[in-house]
């Protein structure tokens, strides 16, 4: 279609009209029930987490204000979802308008950040726990571990707001249709009829110096932990310091390789059935915050007996 064409073509609408599952919208509201599940299971298990580290004093450790952390980013992340998502499968709500889905797209997107840099400071945690456990309480104080998250927060705010900055001097000429239940850049990014180089290159540059580099000192970290780990003479002891890693390399699984999927589909899997862009785009959004709380409440057995300890003095009657 010619330039001047497209042009003509332009409208400016003041809502985009977000989706749930096309061709399914009379089973939107049983599609309802297991996403209502999910997020009930996500609030219940991140607070579990929270109030179990908040009020054991044993806990307050920087392995579990780490923990602490992941729990607060999913809560955010799930609740910057929750209302779209359940507001279309339910209510048939489709609209929403263009300052509310920059939000939302903003919210999710430096929350993702967040995460990754959390999973990065949780790897170097487990780095000087097992390589260099006798400096590890010297490095990883109180003051400094608050230093980093509020690094983290700023990083990530910093680097997703222009997003929304960029999206809001386009034109929308194609569709104001978005084909997930929330907001995305990449989604909205795609109806403009405006040149978009310049928000292809800024997104590509934000994720290669965030997740791309997050991901790299990870397994970077995990090459020093399995080179120190085999100098260790005792097997018991080497399983012991890697069972301490497995609730980590889990959660670090369950948000890389999502993340990673969905980046690669939306910019080069145009033949790949969109039925596929959906169920990626919500795995990336909901697995991690669903399944982070049961490894951790699995994995850690501190976490796992004090939940079990709350949860006994809660149904044994008081005499």
């Amino acid at each position: 279609m010619p330039a001047a064409l497209l042009e003509n073509a332009t409208f400016s609408p003041s809502t985009f009209l977000l989706s749930g599952f096309p061709g399914l919208e009379r089973a939107h509201r049983w599609i309802a029930l297991p996403f209502c599940f999910v997020y009930v299971t996500v609030l219940l298990g991140n607070c579990t987490v929270l109030h179990v580290i908040r009020t054991d004093a044993s806990l307050h450790v920087p392995m579990y204000y780490f923990l602490a952390m992941l729990a607060f980013t999913d809560l955010g992340l799930s609740l910057t979802t929750l209302p779209t998502v359940l507001g279309i499968f339910w209510f048939d709500s489709r609209e929403i308008p263009f300052g509310a889905c920059f939000a939302q797209l903003f919210f999710i997107h430096s929350l993702s950040l967040v995460e990754s840099s959390v999973l990065l400071s949780m790897a170097l945690d487990r780095l000087l726990a097992i390589c260099d456990p006798l400096r590890y309480g010297c490095i990883l104080t109180t003051r400094r571990i608050v230093q980093m998250g509020l690094a983290f927060a700023l990083r990530s705010f910093a680097l997703i707001f222009p997003l929304p900055l960029l999206l809001r001097r386009f034109r929308y000429c194609r569709t104001n249709v978005l084909s997930h239940a929330y907001c995305l850049h990449l989604e909205i990014m795609k109806l403009a009829c405006s040149d978009i180089i310049v928000n292809h290159i800024y997104g590509l540059t934000v994720v290669a110096f965030t997740v791309g580099l997050d991901s790299l000192l990870i397994l970077l970290s995990y090459v020093f932990i399995l080179r120190t780990v085999l100098r260790i003479a005792s097997k018991e002891e080497r399983l012991k310091a890697f069972h301490t890693c497995v609730s980590h390399i889990w959660a670090v699984l369950l948000f890389y390789v999502p993340m990673i999927g969905l980046s690669l589909i939306h910019r080069f899997g145009e033949q790949v059935p969109h039925v596929v862009h959906l169920l990626m785009s919500y795995v990336y959004l909901l697995a991690p915050p669903l399944m982070n709380p049961l490894v951790y409440s699995i994995k850690t057995k501190q976490i796992r007996q004090r939940i079990l300890k709350k949860l006994c003095s809660v149904t044994t009657p008081q005499p």
